[in-house]
């Protein structure tokens, strides 16, 4: 079982939210609308997408990294690795 398990629902509640922003998107493109008024919606798109991001790293870290150290051993050095990982690619995006 994954961290974010116990929470699935309220995932996927704000990942359908942020879709519906994206189509929204979509929409206003097809429509013409204002340049900023679209910059602003990609904005709040980033911005919920970046919230889930560090929810689920959050998760990650308290679930299977702590896990894993509790463990010790291979697995556990390469969580660790992974998690790092995962934080660089959130810290250029």
């Amino acid at each position: 079982m994954h961290g974010y398990t116990g929470d699935k629902d309220n995932y996927l509640k704000r990942l359908a939210r942020i879709e519906g922003q994206v189509r929204g998107l979509a929409r206003m493109i097809e429509e013409d609308k204002y340049c900023i008024d679209i910059l602003t919606q990609i904005s709040a798109a980033t911005k919920g997408l970046q919230a889930v991001s560090l929810r689920l790293l959050d998760e990650h870290l308290k679930h299977c990294v702590a896990e894993a150290l509790s463990e010790g051993g291979k697995n556990a050095d390469e969580k660790v690795r992974e998690a790092s990982e995962a934080i660089a690619r959130l810290v250029k995006s």
